[in-house]
């Protein structure tokens, strides 16, 4: 267990990750007061040229929602203005991002268009969901809304408000001494201590956040034990015993198995159990960190099992 632990807390990929925050910081807060088409507005016009600050680096903020159009597409007339009205509604969880793909070719080359209108969202630099097509306006509503809640779990992510790139750059903090060395030496209790206490006078602090919940998930899943799969096998209906399951399979390292588990979960619950499986998945997801090649792919399995 101690082993792995020294993996999962990797300090580089977290400074990355506040680097792409501290990006997208730099770019005003989406919002749907905002005119159309103006930055921070909930629905924005993009070409090759803003494509990495108006969607990519703005999905490190909020999920960003592409609207793949052309002007003589009939249907793309159809889904347009319903993606529209429900940006407008989501008050800036999530963006709108429309490309015209006549002026911009290269972007639909890249993006692999086959037809319009195509859909496509992207969170923290990498695409999680899919669809061509027009559809009802119920069913872009249901993609939207899970999709905001496979994410960014309905808030807006982000660094708090006056943050900014030098502050997301500043050299480690000396007090995460004493967590890393509770970690070298195996021990999760005062490591854990020591992250608390860093966040008790520094709530906001960039790393003792992740790396906290990092260590409360190596702590659940000692507690678990190795009785924690045969547990969850004769319990299916058992939430809470699903969910240590999957945080002892990652607290051993097995990260695949652990985002498998919790997909079968979604994929055959419905209503709260449903919901609290997704919701562990998603705390998951953050654990391991969007740098983490695995991630993506589970994201995407995510969205295809609740949509």
């Amino acid at each position: 267990m101690a082993a792995s632990l020294a993996g999962a807390v990797d300090l580089a990929a977290i400074q990355a990750r506040n680097e792409a925050a501290a990006r997208a910081q730099a770019a005003p807060p989406p919002s749907a007061s905002a005119p159309a088409g103006a930055p921070g507005s909930a629905v924005v016009d993009v070409t090759e040229a803003t494509f990495q600050s108006e969607v990519l680096d703005r999905s490190f903020q909020v999920p960003v929602v592409l609207d793949l159009w052309a002007e003589w597409c009939g249907p793309c007339k159809q889904l347009s203005p319903v993606l529209e009205r429900l940006a407008a509604e989501g008050a800036g969880s999530w963006v709108l991002a429309k490309v015209d793909v006549d002026a911009n070719p290269a972007l639909a080359q890249g993006l692999r268009v086959q037809g319009i209108p195509a859909v496509k969202a992207v969170w923290q630099g990498q695409l999680v969901a899919e669809f061509t097509g027009a559809i009802p306006e119920q069913e872009a509503r249901q993609f939207v809304t899970e999709l905001v809640a496979a994410t960014s779990g309905g808030a807006v992510p982000g660094a708090a408000e006056g943050e900014g790139e030098d502050e997301a750059q500043e050299p480690e903090d000396p007090r995460l001494d004493a967590a890393e060395a509770a970690l070298d030496r195996g021990d999760l209790a005062a490591a854990e201590a020591a992250y608390q206490s860093i966040l008790d006078t520094e709530p906001e602090h960039p790393v003792a956040g992740l790396a906290l919940r990092q260590v409360q998930l190596f702590r659940r899943a000692e507690e678990a034990g190795p009785n924690a799969l045969a547990a969850a096998e004769a319990a299916p209906d058992d939430i809470v015993a699903q969910t240590r399951a999957a945080d002892f399979l990652l607290g051993t390292g097995d990260v695949d198995a652990a985002f498998s588990w919790l997909l079968d979960v979604v994929r055959r619950t419905a209503g709260e159990e449903r919901d609290a499986a997704r919701q562990h998945l998603v705390e998951l997801f953050g654990i391991v960190g969007d740098e983490d090649p695995r991630v993506g792919p589970a994201r995407r399995a995510l969205m295809t099992a609740l949509f």
